[in-house]
């Protein structure tokens, strides 16, 4: 088999083993802000409209967004923000 048709593993770099729903919103954002998109805009529009194709495959952040519930990436950022308040 030549390189090209290995399959390839990502290794997310998570604390804790399991990524946490905090730790996938900052993974996802910087995946997005790499690739030159707007991340608030296409993580609200993912979370709005529930439509993976906001978040970008680049280092599998679609995937990764995927294997949570969206209530737990809402919850998240409420908590985050009424926390900085």
């Amino acid at each position: 088999m030549s390189g090209d048709e290995e399959t390839r593993a990502f290794k997310h770099k998570f604390s804790g083993g399991e990524a946490d729903a905090r730790e996938i919103i900052l993974y996802i954002y910087e995946a997005l802000k790499e690739r030159g998109h707007n991340p608030v805009a296409n993580i609200a529009g993912y979370l709005a409209s529930g439509e993976p194709a906001y978040i970008t495959a680049y280092k599998d952040a679609r995937k990764l967004v995927q294997k949570l519930d969206r209530l737990d990436l809402l919850e998240e950022l409420v908590r985050f923000y009424v926390g900085k308040k």
